[in-house]
């Protein structure tokens, strides 16, 4: 007789993964039908950060366009860092890399990014935009360390800190090569 499991609502999902509860990226980890909310999440993140930046000066719809674009990137750039760092070169031994798992979980790990849009309000971009750095590069840590089966929290630390670095290096170098001119 086969057995049926109710996945969590979406909305149980986002609140767990702002939570870092790390129950609920094993969860999204193993769906593999959460791969459409994970990329919502990524979105949704992203049009976060468009709109929130208004509050640093980007009012123009193009520049918040340009920032939900940018942001996109760098969010795939530090996926796909992770993936390189975190399976490939800094392994442990009982490390299995489906780079499914580790997109949904990382994407989920977003979900702080949605709360940039607070930025938006007169005098909270930067600690919008900071605290929520902060909280997406803590969720991203247990992502990490949840789907590539780590033992080590330091080892999901370092690689996603890497990652992070490198992730935003790239976006400033898009950003300045690229990005509306600032008067």
């Amino acid at each position: 007789m086969a057995t049926t499991t109710a996945t969590t609502p979406f909305v149980m999902r986002l609140i767990g993964a702002l939570a870092l509860d790390p129950v609920t990226y094993e969860e999204v980890e193993a769906d593999r039908s959460a791969t459409g909310q994970a990329i919502l999440v990524v979105v949704l993140s992203s049009v976060g950060a468009g709109v929130g930046a208004r509050g640093l000066g980007s009012g123009s719809v193009r520049s918040m366009v340009f920032i939900s674009a940018l942001s996109i990137m760098a969010w795939a750039a530090w996926a796909l860092l992770t993936y390189q760092i975190g399976a490939r070169l800094m392994p442990e031994p009982g490390t299995r890399a489906d780079v499914g798992e580790l997109m949904r979980t990382i994407g989920f790990s977003a979900a702080p990014g949605m709360l940039r849009i607070f930025g938006i309000v007169p005098g909270a971009a930067i600690a919008a935009f900071a605290i929520t750095a902060v909280w997406m590069l803590a969720a991203m840590i247990v992502a990490v360390r949840q789907a590539l089966d780590y033992t080590s929290t330091a080892r999901a630390v370092a690689v996603c800190g890497l990652g992070w670095v490198l992730a935003l290096a790239i976006a400033v170098g898009l950003g300045l090569v690229f990005g509306p001119a600032v008067s």
